[in-house]
């Protein structure tokens, strides 16, 4: 077969969560399948490191993909005119996207509807584009793989797509993420919290993240109990907005919450493994990597009792209503407190976490494609 693939994403340095999801995937399935060829198609000059294997041949489309206009321009346009240059017998999108005029075979990776339930929060413009598109491109695609049972439900529910249409393909965790030494945790905390324990965030800086209720939880937190533990927030401040400003300066203990920025993967790993427990009490989800990165660098999680994130989590996290600031301050005074508690989580996450592996995503998700092909 000739398989298409958009892989406009894939950026050097600049991986976000489907760009890992694409990255790690394609990566196995094209060296696994020496038998088929793959065409990438890029939106800008491409890293050598993203030409995974000798079947691969990857194509420079244009115009770059980063606006609704240039949007539709490259999907509509640039990938349909490609798919019948290069005679594709199938094209997979593992950010959704399709192009509605071409009438190859098509797999869409519909990671979660969150434009749909959030839509305050994203670009009006944006906003625009992905509900006139996204019902569109469900109903178009031969078959559709998204990361966790939730998230085929709303899409099955939300756009009146079978559920036999889709599979569930859940996200793995970078192969960096361990547990680390009590030499190395101690030199974490002496270099970014002082000496001093920590919760962790990890995640973009925006408000489907809660982290207005994170920071006023950790207020209460830190108010109605004797302890020096802190919170670091991991992440680019793209999404920053007023009400997230407003409830970070109106902190009492504000000084004690630290900003590192994004990190590489190296270092993340290290202080997400010398941490007391991920908080990731995020308001929507459609899987939640950073908790499965939590279990396999071996810390406690505080998650969420909502959409995806108890059923990645399973029994391995404490589950917060993120609404609640009681409830997520509690659930940190728990886990400040009781060393037990840490350690039984710790071990069920070792537990939970052979769920999700990127080999494990790559062969369900060739099953997919092998599904459209049939």
């Amino acid at each position: 077969m000739i398989i298409a693939v958009n892989t406009r994403l894939l950026l050097k340095g600049k991986l976000d969560g489907i760009a890992w999801f694409t990255y790690e995937s394609f990566k196995r399935i094209t060296t696994k399948h020496p038998e088929h060829q793959f065409i990438f198609f890029f939106d800008r000059p491409y890293h050598q490191d993203f030409v995974f294997a000798d079947n691969v041949t990857p194509i420079v489309l244009q115009p770059p993909a980063r606006h609704p206009v240039l949007w539709y321009l490259f999907f509509e346009w640039s990938v349909c005119s490609a798919l019948k240059k290069y005679k594709a017998d199938v094209f997979i999108s593992p950010d959704g996207w399709l192009s509605l005029r071409s009438k190859v075979k098509s797999l869409a990776v519909i990671h979660d509807l969150n434009f749909e339930h959030f839509p305050q929060f994203v670009k009006p413009v944006h906003r625009i584009y992905l509900n006139y598109y996204f019902h569109r491109f469900a109903q178009r695609a031969n078959r559709i793989a998204t990361v966790s049972e939730y998230s085929k439900n709303d899409i099955a529910k939300m756009y009146g797509i079978s559920n036999d249409k889709i599979d569930v393909v859940y996200n793995g965790s970078h192969k960096l993420y361990h547990a680390v030494s009590d030499e190395v945790k101690e030199r974490m905390k002496i270099e970014f919290s002082n000496g001093k324990p920590y919760f962790i965030f990890i995640g973009s800086l925006h408000p489907r993240k809660n982290l207005g209720n994170l920071f006023k939880a950790f207020d209460v937190f830190r108010k109605k109990n004797k302890t020096e533990t802190k919170l670091i927030i991991v992440g680019q401040k793209q999404w920053w907005n007023r009400e997230i400003s407003d409830t970070y300066n109106a902190m009492e203990y504000k000084n004690e919450v630290i900003f590192t920025g994004r990190l590489a993967p190296e270092i993340l790993n290290e202080l997400l493994a010398a941490s007391l427990a991920l908080t990731y009490v995020s308001l929507f989800e459609g899987f939640g990597i950073p908790i499965v990165e939590a279990f396999y660098a071996e810390t406690a999680v505080i998650t969420s009792d909502i959409t995806s994130m108890p059923e990645i989590a399973g029994n391995a996290a404490l589950l917060v209503d993120p609404y609640s600031v009681p409830d997520i301050a509690a659930a940190m005074h728990k886990i400040d407190t009781d060393k037990e508690l840490r350690t039984s989580l710790i071990e069920k996450g070792k537990i939970r976490r052979m769920a999700f592996s990127w080999d494990q995503t790559a062969i369900k998700l060739w099953n997919s494609i092998e599904k459209i092909c049939e």
